[in-house]
């Protein structure tokens, strides 16, 4: 006699998925670590805020209009926006080509260039400013470079407004570098690889290919060397002095105030390149946002 098949025993259904959470996902924990991290972090950008804050109630509007009703610093506001400007343009220049180099080609050497160019970005100012002036200053031949510059050109560097734009540039060109670099990198090579393959010449694919790609990242470039030269001061006041309607720029004015006893014109002057900074970096703000990707 045949056994009769059983029916098969149900199997219980499997829980259906829930909502996807991470692994280890809290909220209560995620919610007190977000705010530790805002409450450290916090902290800093108070202290920042506070400084601007107190020197907003140290001084006021009429101190402001008496600092900038003085020659001396009305001199210093046209130096300061000439030499940032100039050595902004130069360090682009002297940038380009490097920060082409370092994101598309290999190239003997490439393990020392990188590391000459963030010395500037690590050496204290002051050693940037006493090199340039032992630099113009060694002897070459029985004679110093300046020298040799004065008597064969009549041009003199140290100490003139010149030495401001050069100590400008040795820093700020490194950081236009980096900038553009980081702007190169993001570029796809390929439409440069397409037309060297159409024939193009490898500058003639730089300057119609890869430039007009990487025009905002150039903008970006020249505004963060204009607001890092406006914030120079260590070789400026070594390599070009601090001469009143002659080398005096907006960093070195605070310098001379203070050294004055006349802190609420220092505090005036620092107020004026704060907000000059302010507007430079909303710029490359702006522009950066609309280079990323």
């Amino acid at each position: 006699m045949t056994r009769p098949v059983e029916p098969a025993e149900r199997v219980p259904a499997a829980p259906g998925p829930g909502p996807s959470r991470p692994a280890g996902f809290r909220a209560g924990g995620d919610t007190v670590f977000l705010a530790a991290c805002g409450l450290v972090g916090g902290v800093y950008l108070l202290l920042l805020a506070a400084l601007l804050v107190a020197d907003l109630l140290f001084t006021s509007p009429a101190h402001v209009a008496a600092a900038l009703a003085q020659p001396e610093i009305r001199h210093a506001i046209r130096l300061t926006l000439g030499s940032c400007t100039i050595a902004a343009l130069v360090s682009v220049v002297l940038a380009l080509p490097l920060a082409y180099l370092l994101a598309r080609q290999p190239f003997p050497g490439r393990g020392f260039v990188e590391p000459l160019l963030d010395l500037p970005l690590v050496l204290p100012p002051l050693v940037l400013g006493l090199s340039l002036l032992i630099l113009f200053n060694l002897p070459l031949g029985g004679a110093s470079i300046e020298g040799r510059l004065e008597r064969a050109l009549g041009l003199r560097i140290s100490y003139t407004p010149a030495a401001v734009v050069l100590a400008q540039v040795v820093v700020t060109a490194a950081f236009a570098t980096q900038s553009l670099r980081a702007t190169f990198e993001r570029i796809d090579p390929r439409p440069e690889r397409v037309a060297l393959t159409l024939g193009c010449r490898r500058d003639q694919a730089f300057r119609l290919v890869l430039l007009p790609q990487a025009w905002r990242g150039i903008l970006v470039a020249f505004t963060t060397a204009w607001a890092r030269a406006l914030g120079e001061f260590g070789p400026i006041l070594v390599f070009a002095g601090a001469t009143r309607m002659r080398t005096e720029v907006l960093s070195t004015a605070v310098f001379l105030e203070l050294g004055g006893g006349r802190l609420e014109a220092a505090v005036a002057v620092s107020l004026v390149m704060v907000a000059a900074a302010v507007v430079v970096l909303g710029l490359v703000r702006l522009l950066g946002a609309r280079v990323a990707p």
